[in-house]
């Protein structure tokens, strides 16, 4: 969600991380009011950030080629910096 977040903010749309650490509270809290959300500040922007962030969605899962990690050999998604299974950088 970070990254989203710098996407909106490069462009000068304001915009919070909502429900950030609550995560942990799953069980005590109902999921659905732990799951992360990123806001718009201004209603008057949120078009222009729905494409942003679609855009840029579809260039992350669209470009690139996958690669292995070259601490474990985990043939990782192009769309991912680090390896899942071993935490290595590409």
């Amino acid at each position: 969600m970070g990254f989203l977040k710098s996407v909106l903010d490069e462009h000068d749309i304001a915009c919070m991380i909502k429900n950030e650490f609550l995560a942990s509270g799953v069980g005590e809290i109902p999921p659905q009011e732990c799951w992360v959300e990123l806001w718009v500040i201004e209603d008057s922007e949120v078009n222009v950030a729905r494409k942003l962030i679609g855009t840029v969605w579809n260039e992350r899962s669209l470009t690139g080629v996958p690669w292995r990690c070259p601490r474990c050999g985990e043939l990782i998604e192009p769309q991912f910096d680090a390896c899942w299974r071993c935490a290595e950088g590409d």
